[in-house]
């Protein structure tokens, strides 16, 4: 086998996720709860890529994402892209974007917060330049490694 031989098998039917920042993809998997997946899942970790040195690629049959799940994507990999594969053939490709808002995706750190005493939907405005995330309730403000581990 050649290196410049195809690594991976495309998918039929689902979603491809590709230019995610190296190391994301397991994080990926796991708030989309696809651990153990009823459909071929595949995954490229830390293989190469002319724009990004090192990326990661998710492949997921038979699933097309909801927009909460793309959210949770955007939060960890702003600029990925989201393929819809149907008949194998992309029938649709977009730029994941950083949301604005972040509505009951991420759970608040701090324990006095009325949304983890009261059990309400947790609500976060989502800021730039680095990443944070400022909780609408009790202004806990997050950073993105800590975003990144309050994804539910």
């Amino acid at each position: 086998m050649k290196e410049s031989d195809i690594r991976l098998v495309p998918i039929k039917n689902g979603t491809a996720l590709d230019h995610l920042p190296a190391g994301t993809a397991l994080k990926i998997l796991e708030i989309l709860q696809l651990s153990k997946p009823e459909k071929a899942v595949t995954l490229a970790i830390n293989t190469e890529s002319k724009s990004m040195g090192k990326k990661d690629l998710v492949f997921i049959e038979g699933k097309e994402l909801t927009k909460s799940e793309i959210e949770k994507i955007g939060l960890l990999a702003k600029g990925a892209t989201i393929n819809v594969i149907k008949g194998s053939e992309v029938k649709s490709k977009a730029k994941i974007e950083l949301p604005e808002k972040a509505v009951g995706i991420i759970r608040c750190l701090n324990p006095k917060c009325i949304s983890s005493i009261e059990n309400l939907e947790t609500k976060f405005s989502i800021l730039q330049g680095p990443l944070r995330a400022k909780c609408f309730y009790c202004e806990k403000t997050m950073h993105e490694k800590e975003i990144a581990n309050a994804i539910r």
